[in-house]
């Protein structure tokens, strides 16, 4: 077999290579030796030649120019909209990347804005498109008014994070005793609109601010010493107070998922670092980590500033209060309309929106500038489908109606230079149940007029029995469970799994998972009523007033009212004695007394009212029975009733959600009692509404049961 080789430009063959070296009789030994002689020679000089072509080469390459520009200008004349990226100077020098989205054309446009932590850029680089309809899509609550009322959109992104200059620090407090600077998410807000309205042409002067969970949280902020130019804000699902119910904290239970987001939030400006995980079973994850503490360490959170902060204030101090968006729009002059969007099932911010209302009501707001909008959504649905939440199902794409029939006539009429009508009542509210939006004129109310209320109080009852009857004298005193750290309630069936796209549709819809398996656990406590027989209507916040002991120094109590379906459903097979949670709350037992000054429990005394005044997580119930108002159904009178009403208490050491790490580092073992005599009554304490037609509805938020 031949073999080559190639030496610069020259190719020999190996056998005649072999040849130099094997003796031939037919040459004498100087013969061959001066043959071997000039094939090197030639040899020599041909690899020089090639090594010449070679450098030759190279220098023809060093000058060879690159072919990318550089910069490279996008041919956009065929796009229906004008995109601008800027970067906007704040008061203090520091720039804010700014995207600016204008329908082509327009001409004394108004301006939506909204400002985020979750990078401008991302929210149109989903569907590269000439077209602002595929640009915007389902990731703008807005899209209407901006494809159909030619707004202007414009997203930036906050301080700190993705294309903005300056330092990030989480829900950037008011400059004050908690930031010593003079900038904050107001001052940002009001030099961003000052820079648009006067280098905008095409715009109106006149602009919104919306968003959803912290865009709503920035939306909010800029109602602080507002602009003239804000004409109207639509804070979405918005973070308000992160100690009382909002993301971080419930009452005291601390959230673990808390320390997920400051690490995917802080370790980076892109947040391009995410957290990893060394379980498929999320339970397994916080379990192995055994503390908060430990889990923080584990993910090296030392380096993150916001989750030393969650760690280092586990109680309502200052540091929270100072922060309370609804304490502190109370204080101000409000004069900015604002629609408060709030939904039922949101499982990340159920508590701000709705503080944020009660608040700015209490101080006698002027009812033009304020509006409620209650749906049944989970958090951030509004942008999406909004016609069911897992198994339960609304008659119509609520989200939809949402967008076409409340937002964009709100906007139209506090921003269009020829205002329309405002035909928007001070609260709208989707009624489950019988599937309608309900127009009212205010917030709890169980019908737009014609009601009075009675006052009424459901009780916990022996035998685990739950009624509207008090307990009669002599009955027995208590029922007792066991609360085991090491075997702790999950919120979801295991295994719990919230990454992805299957993960991420089990958070959304947690909040209207069917319950049966938390409520046949030894741990829990349920009390069931007997079956409703009449039609019933429940709005606000049912507030709970326990009586409990426990054997440990510390707990959580978790309270949750349910809907316990019949045991067969037709036409929804699957939703046979499902239980499906209507309201729902946590207290982190030491801070019975006083949120911002823990108290250990006494073991083995009973600690008078526990108060929880519950989050409505829903109010859904049979179409055969029971009429909630923003959730609920309605029965037809006469018809057989087939329903029933659970209680579900259970006392968690380690927290909400997963409801496994306390602070503390040791662990409890918590025999937990509830009373239930005459003397400690135990119930859910509730306002009856009455209709002029003899109607009974349930109407909570009775806040004279704890004066």
């Amino acid at each position: 077999m031949k073999y080559s080789l190639r030496l610069g430009m020259t190719l020999i063959h190996v056998s005649t290579i072999l040849e130099l070296f094997t003796p031939c009789a037919s040459l004498t030994c100087s013969a061959i030796h001066s043959w071997k002689l000039s094939r090197s020679l030639l040899i020599s000089s041909q690899v020089n030649a090639g090594s010449t072509d070679n450098s030759l080469s190279r220098r023809q390459a060093a000058v060879l120019t690159s072919e990318m520009p550089q910069t490279f200008t996008p041919s956009t004349e065929s796009f229906d909209y004008i995109q601008r990226d800027v970067m906007i100077a704040m008061r203090d020098g520091v720039k804010l990347h700014t995207l600016i989205l204008i329908p082509r054309g327009a001409r004394r446009a108004p301006i939506l804005l909204t400002r985020t932590p979750y990078g401008a850029a991302s929210r149109i680089k989903t569907n590269p498109s000439a077209h602002l309809a595929s640009v915007l899509d389902d990731e703008d609550v807005a899209d209407d008014a901006v494809l159909h009322g030619g707004y202007i959109r414009v997203q930036q992104d906050v301080r700190g994070k993705h294309g903005s200059e300056g330092e990030y620090v989480m829900t950037r407090p008011l400059s004050g005793p908690l930031n010593s600077t003079e900038v904050d998410h107001s001052t940002d807000a009001y030099d961003t609109i000052e820079w648009l309205v006067k280098n905008t042409p095409e715009s109106n002067g006149k602009v919104a601010i919306l968003g959803i969970s912290y865009d709503g949280f920035t939306s909010l902020m800029a109602l602080i010493h507002p602009h003239p130019a804000l004409r109207a804000a639509v804070p979405i699902n918005a973070m308000v107070d992160g100690w009382r119910g909002d993301d971080w904290f419930h009452n005291g239970a601390f959230r673990q998922d808390s320390l997920i987001y400051a690490h995917d939030q802080e370790a980076t400006r892109s947040s391009e670092l995410v957290w990893w995980s060394d379980h498929y079973d999320d339970y397994e994850t916080w379990m192995a980590a055994g503390t908060a503490g430990n889990m923080a360490r584990l993910h090296g959170l030392d380096q993150v500033g916001f989750a030393g902060k969650l760690l280092a204030h586990p109680a309502y101090d200052a540091f929270w209060q100072h922060q309370a968006l609804d304490k502190l729009l109370a204080r101000e002059p409000f004069s900015v309309p604002v629609m408060l969007v709030h939904s039922l099932w949101d499982q990340e911010d159920i508590y701000g929106n709705m503080a944020v209302y009660e608040s700015l009501r209490a101080k006698g707001t002027e009812r033009s500038n304020l509006f409620l909008v209650i749906g049944p959504w989970f958090h951030h649905q509004q942008r999406l489908d909004g016609s069911a939440i897992g198994p339960i199902h609304f008659g119509s794409d609520t989200a939809a109606y949402f967008r076409l029939h409340v937002l964009r006539p709100f906007l139209d009429h506090f921003l269009n230079d020829d205002a329309p009508a405002l035909d928007v009542a001070p609260v709208t509210a989707f009624e489950t149940g019988v599937n309608q939006w309900q127009a009212l004129s205010e917030w709890p109310a169980g019908c737009p007029r014609g009601c009075t209320i009675e006052s009424r109080a459901l009780y916990l009852r022996p035998g685990r029995r739950l009624s509207f009857g008090a307990p009669a004298q002599g009955a027995a005193r208590f029922e007792s469970y066991v609360s085991d750290p090491d075997k702790p309630v999950p919120y979801l069936p295991r295994p719990i799994h919230i990454e992805g796209p299957d993960g991420e549709k089990s958070w959304q819809t947690w909040l209207v998972s069917d319950q049966r398996e938390a409520s046949g656990r030894p741990d829990v406590l349920t009390f069931v009523s007997d079956v409703v027989d009449r039609p019933l209507k429940v709005a606000g916040k049912p507030i709970v007033n326990l009586f409990a002991s426990t054997t440990g120094s510390d707990g959580d109590f978790v309270v949750k009212l349910i809907d316990e379906y019949p045991q067969e459903v037709g036409r929804q097979a699957e939703l046979g004695g499902y239980q499906l949670m209507i309201a729902a709350d946590i207290l982190r037992g030491r801070y019975r007394v006083a949120f911002d000054r823990p108290q250990a429990l006494t073991p083995n005394r009973a600690q008078r009212s526990l108060k929880v005044r519950t989050r409505k997580v829903g109010k859904h119930f049979r179409p055969v029975l029971i009429d909630l108002i923003s959730g609920g159904r309605r029965a037809i009178l006469g018809q057989k009733a087939t329903q029933r009403m659970s209680w579900l208490s259970g006392c968690h050491v380690r927290g909400f959600r997963e409801q496994l790490v306390d602070y503390l580092a040791h662990k409890i073992v918590g025999g937990q009692s509830l009373c239930l005599g005459q003397s400690n009554k135990s119930g859910l304490f509730l306002g009856f509404q009455r209709q002029n037609d003899g109607h009974l509805s349930v109407l909570s938020s009775i806040s004279s049961y704890f004066k």
